[in-house]
């Protein structure tokens, strides 16, 4: 085993990530979502939407989240996290929005998956449910000792008043700041890319394939979904896509199996997810502890509702 090839290895592939996916995505997400703030548009939205989402401990930013995740990719919410911390949003509420992100299913695996028979609209509807959840338990439960009013320093108070700036300082301040962002996931993805490969290289992989295959059967679970699990928690949502991808064209895996299990396998609760979420900034970093337990019923809810449609 070359333990120095691997790290190069999963060197290129974590600056590949945040050069052509992680970037791309935040800069266009974060221009946007300065652009609607200094025109008073963020706000009128937030103000709108804020008691809609009161119930389940998220805010009128929370929703932009949740579309961006669903609806964009798993690297656009970090934006809007980013810029939540900025405006100064309680560590409670951050919390409920970090916990609904954790549990949600991610755009760029929804999309492809579904001309190769993923029931996308029942996946996007059940993933907002599982979100709401994962909110509502954080703010209720893990989450209920976190502060719950605003955090507003004398930078913050600057940004709750939108102020006029013309585009091309927009762009420019907006994609200065993805950069940072992307770049801060950097070492998270190296760090958990590496131990996937290590994993690999040793056969790790492969002996908890064959031990875990007794227990999956004896649950009446497919033991086909070993690998893209393993996958998942260890590489992230890409990874897991390339894997399902060749199951389903090898027919090796069914449709069926794939709807049944998306519940549990489609959301952003992995390794580097994880890193990348928490790179949006210190304070979100600092509540992640608390957003995990709601995470979890989520995505428990998700699986509980995916496997019995399916």
């Amino acid at each position: 085993m070359n333990i120095i090839e691997i790290i190069m290895s999963a060197g290129r592939s974590s600056v590949d990530i945040a050069l052509y996916t992680l970037i791309p995505v935040m800069v266009v997400m974060m221009v946007m979502m300065k652009y609607l703030e200094s025109v008073g548009v963020l706000a009128k939205i937030v103000n709108v939407t804020a008691p809609l989402l009161k119930p389940f401990g998220l805010t009128g930013l929370s929703l932009f989240a949740l579309i961006q995740l669903n609806f964009v990719s798993f690297a656009a919410p970090v934006a809007t996290l980013a810029m939540m911390e900025k405006k100064g949003v309680s560590d409670r509420h951050l919390a409920a929005t970090l916990a609904m992100l954790f549990a949600m299913g991610q755009a760029n695996a929804l999309y492809p998956l579904a001309p190769l028979g993923l029931h996308w609209l029942t996946t996007v509807l059940l993933s907002i449910v599982g979100g709401l959840a994962a909110g509502a338990t954080t703010w209720y439960v893990s989450g209920r000792r976190l502060a719950s009013k605003e955090v507003i320093s004398a930078e913050d108070a600057q940004v709750h008043s939108p102020q006029k700036a013309g585009l091309l300082s927009i762009i420019n301040g907006a994609g200065g700041e993805s950069i940072r962002l992307a770049l801060g996931a950097v070492p998270m993805l190296i760090l958990s890319l590496t131990v996937v490969g290590i994993l690999k290289s040793a056969g790790a992989i492969s002996l908890l394939e064959q031990a875990l295959s007794p227990v999956m059967h004896a649950l009446n679970i497919p033991a086909v979904l070993i690998m893209p699990a393993l996958v998942k928690c260890l590489a992230g949502g890409t990874a897991y896509l390339g894997v399902t991808s060749e199951l389903l064209k090898n027919g090796q895996m069914s449709v069926e199996t794939l709807n049944a299990s998306a519940g549990w396998l489609l959301q952003t609760f992995d390794l580097p997810g994880v890193g990348i979420m928490l790179g949006a900034g210190f304070r979100v970093a600092r509540v992640a502890r608390f957003a995990i337990p709601g995470a979890l019923i989520g995505i428990v809810l998700r699986g509980i509702l995916h496997a019995a449609i399916y």
